[in-house]
This record gives C-alpha cells, structure tokens and sequence, in this order.
C-alpha cells in the first residue's frame, strides 16, 4: 500500500537527487558513492549491453570511468518532474525525466541525453539513500500507449565511453 509522501521526505529526497548531480558533474567519485546504500545498484540500461555498478564501491567506479572519459567534463545532470511512491516507512519509489547538456566553451551547447530514472530509495539511519537506480533512454515500454511506439533502438556505445573494467 502506498501513502503520500511526507514534505520533509520529498526535500531529503530532491537533496539526494541534487547530490548525485553534483558529484557526478563535478567529478567526486566518492561523494557519489555516498548517495547509494552499501547494497545500493546502478543500472544504465542506455546500450546493447546495460552497466550495472553494484555496492558504493561499484558506483565509485562509476564515477572514475565517466571522469577518464574526455568529452565528459561539461555535462551536467538536469532531473526534472518526479513522481514519488512510498512503497512504505522507509521505501520510497520515483520516477523523473533526466536529460544531459554538455558544454566546452563556446556555443553551441549539446543535449546528450534524454530519458528517465527509475529509483528505488531506502532511508537508512535516518539518511534517504538510492537502494536502485535505473537509467533509461526516452523510449521502449514508456511509450507503449503510443500506436507505433514502445520498442526499443539498438545503441552502440561511443569509443570515449567504453567501461573498462578492472
């Protein structure tokens, strides 16, 4: 059963979303593991193959493997529209568009990216903290109600983002 989410939870929820923005963006790979659960996961479900970074540890990795990219410095994060769900006391689910600018400089400035979050989020120690993130493209099952729509486009990874994994 779910129940509406409280003010106080949605503004400890907005700051861990502004959290994992900022440390992504400003290259803290740590700071960007601190806004996950021990347990927590990521899943960029973007390309052929999806990336899963499990554990703070993982999500660090995470983090390094975008700051070794060089064309991501000048991205920023942008999550707009969030929908909350508590699924209980200390669980909660939201959804949120998120789409990606990059810029170098000079115009023109990029969108890179648009689709959604999907997150699960567990308060732990009185600390709200994603227990699961999902990282989709704007297409597949979210536009199935549309006639033609609901599949999803095959993506091959760019060369300055290949995960190499220890």
């Amino acid at each position: 059963m779910s129940t509406r989410i409280s003010t106080e939870d949605r503004h400890a929820i907005e700051d861990l979303f502004a959290r994992y923005s900022w440390a992504l963006d400003t290259g803290d790979p740590e700071a960007l593991a601190a806004t996950f659960a021990p347990d927590g996961k990521c899943i960029e479900q973007v390309f052929e193959e999806p990336d899963i970074w499990e554990g703070r540890e993982g999500v660090a990795a995470m983090g390094r493997h975008y700051m070794s990219s060089p064309n991501f410095p000048g991205r920023q994060h942008h999550l707009t529209m969030p929908l909350y769900e508590m699924v209980g006391p200390d669980l909660c689910k939201a959804k949120s568009f998120v789409f990606v600018t990059e810029t170098h400089g000079e115009p023109p400035m990029v969108l890179r990216f648009s689709g959604h979050y999907e997150d699960e989020i567990v308060r732990r120690d009185g600390e709200w903290l994603f227990l699961n993130r999902l990282i989709r493209m704007w297409d597949g099952e979210v536009l199935q109600n549309f006639p033609g729509k609901g599949g999803v486009a095959t993506r091959k990874r760019p060369d300055d983002l290949i995960v190499k994994r220890d």
